[in-house]
């Protein structure tokens, strides 16, 4: 309303419009696309009315030098730099040849009105600057990590206990799906709130920027971590309903169950909202190694165990590996970022 009153006012009626339309076109979700934005649009109305004025000055009004503006506008507007505002190029472009019959003094009042348009936009944008959510972002990053270790201990629960209910693991595998979602929403969330940051005046917490690089890093080992969820749990929902998991040794079913729970102690370090200890989270995954070489050394299955168990064995000591060596190699960049 601002924009096109003031274009009202001071320009002529045949160009308050792009004071209102500019000032919608700046207010996007985030105060840096605003400006992106805004700016792309004024490059590319400047080269709009430049090429009409050029053509009108040199060749003038005719059906043919609209056709040579239309390729033009076309051919600058494909300049990647002007991103989605490319199009403009050629609209604002036809409004100077034909309405303003490419004379000078009406494409300085066009660009005036576009100037009054982005100032008022920027102006509502940065006194009403979208809120600030690092601390959001920061905890759902926990709370998908505390979901995680949770099913690591109950993965753990069922392989130490006499009498698995089977109906749980069944579940988790249901849930293992949901858990890659969240992941990917949970992403995408950070990666909107980074860009959130730039140019907005809001305060934030101290150190916002860290804090979510260290979230989206942390994110990313997430999502390593659920393929190998997803597998473990696939692995002993089968072994529960062919009755292969009795077939093995109860000592490797307990020792392999503490490496799932030193395994989940090491996730909720690296889920925390404050930044890792490097050292704490290298001897939670030094225990968690630890735990599986003895599973290694001291519990294999017997000569007479069925290459069904053997094989299962198998799979969940090199899923538990894995695991290890991805909270390893996210160690590296998780601690960077912090």
């Amino acid at each position: 309303m601002a924009a096109w009153v003031l274009a009202r006012h001071l320009l002529p009626p045949a160009v308050s419009t792009f004071a209102p339309f500019t000032a919608l076109l700046a207010l996007q979700a985030t105060v840096y696309r605003s400006v992106r934005d805004c700016v792309q649009y004024l490059v590319a109305v400047a080269a709009g009315a430049m090429i009409a004025a050029t053509l009108a000055a040199v060749a003038g009004i005719h059906g043919w030098t609209f056709g040579v503006l239309t390729l033009l506008a076309l051919c600058v507007g494909r300049i990647e730099r002007l991103g989605q505002q490319g199009a403009q190029v050629a609209i604002v472009g036809f409004f100077a040849f034909s309405s303003g019959q490419g004379r000078i003094g009406y494409i300085g009042h066009l660009a005036a009105s576009v100037g009054i348009g982005a100032l008022c936009g920027l102006a509502a944008h940065l006194v009403l600057a979208p809120a600030r959510h690092a601390r959001h972002r920061q905890q759902a990053v926990a709370d998908l990590y505390t979901t995680m270790s949770e099913r690591l201990n109950d993965l753990a629960d069922t392989l130490e206990s006499s009498d698995p209910d089977r109906e749980h693991p069944g579940q988790w595998r249901r849930d293992a799906h949901l858990l890659s979602a969240e992941c990917e929403r949970i992403r995408t969330g950070i990666e909107a709130e980074i860009e959130n940051g730039h140019m907005n005046p809001r305060r934030s917490i101290d150190g916002a920027g860290r804090a979510l690089t260290r979230a989206r890093e942390a994110v990313t080992i997430a999502e390593r971590g659920t393929d190998h969820l997803r597998s473990m749990t696939r692995t002993l929902h089968h072994a529960l309903d062919s009755g292969e998991l009795g077939g093995l040794p109860a000592s490797f079913r307990t020792r392999y169950g503490a490496v799932l729970r030193a395994s989940a102690t090491a996730m909720r370090e690296i889920g925390r909202t404050s930044p890792t200890d490097p050292r704490r989270l290298d001897a939670m995954i030094d225990e968690a190694a630890g735990e599986l070489d003895a599973v290694n050394r001291r519990d294999r299955t017997t000569a007479e165990s069925s290459p069904a168990v053997h094989a299962l064995r198998g799979t969940l000591l090199t899923d538990a590996a894995r695991l290890l060596a991805d909270l390893r190699s996210g160690r590296r960049a998780l601690c960077g970022a912090s």
